[in-house]
């Protein structure tokens, strides 16, 4: 008997037959899955190499499809039964897990701030900048994020547009005080929206005021105390402070760029590559789940699922109207039917566009948290899994799908454009920024 016939190599009696359990288990809930679908057999992927997985999640309004697809038995329904899902309280605290990984304690993947695979696949966030090769397979929504503003600057009439609060501000540091803009984790979306919107109103988001970095739960009480001037993050946060009186929405991150690329489903990338047909089944599964959460029909059930004290542990007042389109930005102004409603699927909210990583990666040079001489094509080509998401998508029954890696040139409410054939012109419109 050769030393790898033997017990010590790995491959026991008892071990063969667990997994011969497991494999059957996986195929018997990929028959009732095919059984349920439309025509009975719509989904025709291979099994899934393993039946769980770990996922990370924020208590932010964007995570819902991963919740969702785990209260709805959307993974159990492609093969996927042991999935857990699991509150984060940081996107710092999701990086760390992340670099654990679920058989260490960690989680294998997570809903998560789509330029923050890059950064850690670049080792420029992670511990001792150590690379950790990651993979977006999804975007999860679009839009669905605000800057809100404290009370005292509310008679300013400050929204895309905020004349005067660049003297304010410096009127408040002359006075000793000094003056913090809040996001919620370096070189993420909320950071970058943040950085734009103040840059875009002549305020340098390094020079002129502190931008520090607070977790999203966090933030409503951090107003609270007056530890800030300002704040971007997702819902329900911002509308939980305008429903406490405490500060005012400024502007949705919608009308700074209609449709906007938001957070992403991502996961290890070695986990992918091990377990390739489980990770194609959690992606149909979050799909499915997105398509859910886009309809009208279901977004008060939505709502008071996430609102749940194992998910958000909040109201589900603060979550229902901004989730339904109606925003009351605390300042007099309420929209009804906002063409900035967060999407989930519609508009091809879920697809990955590359030409939006390239966006958060030019934006992200532009702040020094990614060199200049990045090859941006290649990291994009190892991180963005859309050919992953087209499988997906069609394995859920998904039809009206991108012809393309690329939107085209996007607008925003300054007049700036981004041509993704032309980063550099883009980066030399900007005045105020940290690249050369």
């Amino acid at each position: 008997m050769s030393q790898t016939d033997t017990p010590s190599a790995g491959l026991t009696r008892r071990s063969l037959l667990t997994g011969t359990a497991r494999a059957a288990g996986a195929a018997t809930l990929l028959t009732v899955a095919r059984a349920a679908l439309p025509g009975g057999g719509a989904w025709a992927a291979a099994a899934p190499e393993v039946t769980s997985a770990t996922l990370g999640f924020i208590a932010l309004t964007d995570s819902a499809p991963l919740i969702v697809a785990k209260v709805k038995g959307l993974f159990a329904k492609y093969g996927m039964p042991d999935v857990n899902v699991v509150k984060q309280a940081s996107w710092g605290t999701t990086r760390d897990n992340l670099e654990l990984g679920g058989g260490a304690g960690g989680i294998d993947g997570a809903h998560i701030l789509t330029p923050m695979p890059y950064l850690m696949s670049t080792g420029k966030v992670t511990k001792n900048n150590q690379p950790l090769p990651m993979q977006i397979l999804a975007r999860l929504n679009t839009n669905g994020q605000c800057i809100s503003v404290a009370n005292r600057y509310k008679e300013m009439g400050i929204t895309t547009k905020a004349k005067g609060l660049k003297e304010a501000f410096a009127k408040q540091k002359a006075e000793g005080k000094e003056v913090k803009c809040a996001v919620t984790f370096p070189g993420g979306t909320h950071d970058l929206w943040m950085r734009y919107w103040l840059a875009s109103n002549g305020i340098d988001p390094d020079k002129d005021v502190s931008t520090i970095v607070v977790p999203p739960p966090q933030m409503v009480a951090n107003m609270k105390v007056d530890t800030m001037e300002a704040f971007c993050v997702g819902e329900p946060w911002n509308a939980q402070l305008v429903n406490q009186g405490i500060g005012f929405t400024a502007l949705t991150t919608g009308e700074l760029w209609h449709d906007h690329p938001e957070k992403s489903f991502a996961m290890r990338a070695d986990w992918v590559e091990k377990n390739p047909n489980a990770a194609k089944a959690l992606l149909t599964a979050v799909i499915e789940a997105q398509i859910w959460c886009d309809k009208p029909e279901n977004k008060e059930e939505m709502c008071q699922i996430v609102s749940g004290r194992e998910w958000f542990k909040v109201p589900v007042e603060d979550i229902l109207g901004r989730a339904t389109g109606t925003i009351d930005y605390g300042d007099g102004r309420v929209v009804k039917n906002s063409p900035e409603i967060m999407k989930y699927w519609s508009n091809h909210a879920s697809y990955p566009f590359q030409s939006h990583d390239l966006w958060f990666l030019t934006e992200d040079q532009r702040w020094g948290y990614l060199p200049g001489d990045l090859d941006t094509k290649a990291l994009i080509a190892k991180v963005n899994r859309q050919d992953l998401w087209r499988d997906a998508a069609k394995l859920a029954g998904a039809s009206d799908l991108p012809s393309g890696t690329s939107r085209g040139i996007e607008k925003f409410f300054d007049g700036r454009t981004f041509d993704p054939a032309n980063p550099a012109a883009y980066l030399a419109s900007h005045d105020i920024k940290r690249i050369a």
